[in-house]
């Protein structure tokens, strides 16, 4: 579903991206790990255009992501039509590490808007399908309340049902637990473990370990902006083959 290939990204002087080569299978969980800076959530944004590579390319079934192929064996890369990027972004769905909720607006009013104003969907279709995610996510009881109202793990759930409504085929998530107390980190992780069972295609930047182990098909480290090691989660985290992810492991395991 998801490929890259070289993809590079420098902000400055830095580069953050050196590089990048991966592939994501439909279906598949995939957990980005890695000491901060090391490029993790970069490489998220360059998925779905919120950050323009320099080099490289994204494709997502099969479709070039935020560009198109010009000249001669295609080498040069033109930005598409800001509609075509909504278009393939409506098909990406991403929850942030701060919730982004609009604070003027109930929990119920946050998971309709995008069907509502982007979809052009009725509004009675749009306010069933919000209420059945905010179900999904164990919020039914809270769809009046607004974000004031809610606690951080519970804002965070309605930003996964914000996502969610969109109907999007893949999933992105930039480590969605680290604004939140640790005694709320758990439901929100709960509800990504059951959408992980569902079948969502997801990509899942995350200091949780325990969470990455468990739900991930596979793990990907990632340091100083190069993708050191990929693999199952059995493999990388009992007997990783690298120093450097050795060394990261022995201080968050």
């Amino acid at each position: 579903m998801l490929r890259a290939r070289g993809v590079r990204k420098r902000f400055g002087d830095t580069e953050v991206l050196k590089g990048i080569d991966l592939e994501v299978r439909t279906g598949e969980v995939l957990c980005v790990i890695g000491p901060s800076g090391s490029g993790k959530s970069t490489l998220l944004r360059c998925f779905n255009h919120l950050e323009q590579i320099d080099a490289g390319r994204v494709w997502m079934d099969g479709e070039l992501v935020g560009y198109e192929e010009h000249g001669p064996a295609g080498r040069t890369l033109r930005e598409r039509h800001a509609r075509d990027i909504r278009r393939q972004r409506e098909r990406i769905g991403m929850v942030f590490q701060r919730f982004h909720l609009f604070p003027h607006r109930t929990a119920l009013q946050n998971v309709m808007e995008g069907p509502v104003t982007v979809r052009k969907r009725p509004r009675a279709q749009a306010e069933k399908h919000a209420r059945e995610l905010l179900d999904q996510v164990g919020l039914a009881d809270r769809a009046d309340h607004y974000p004031r109202q809610l606690s951080g793990g519970q804002q965070q759930r309605v930003a996964i049902a914000r996502a969610l409504a969109m109907e999007p085929t893949l999933m992105l998530f930039d480590e969605p637990t680290s604004a939140l107390d640790p005694e709320l980190v758990g439901e929100v992780l709960g509800v990504m473990r059951d959408l992980a069972r569902s079948g969502m295609t997801m990509v899942v930047v995350t200091h949780e370990m325990g969470f990455a182990r468990e739900v991930a098909d596979r793990v990907l480290f990632m340091d100083q902006g190069a993708a050191v090691e990929a693999g199952p989660p059995d493999e990388l985290f009992t007997a990783p083959r690298h120093d450097r992810t050795r060394a990261f492991l022995s201080t968050v395991l």
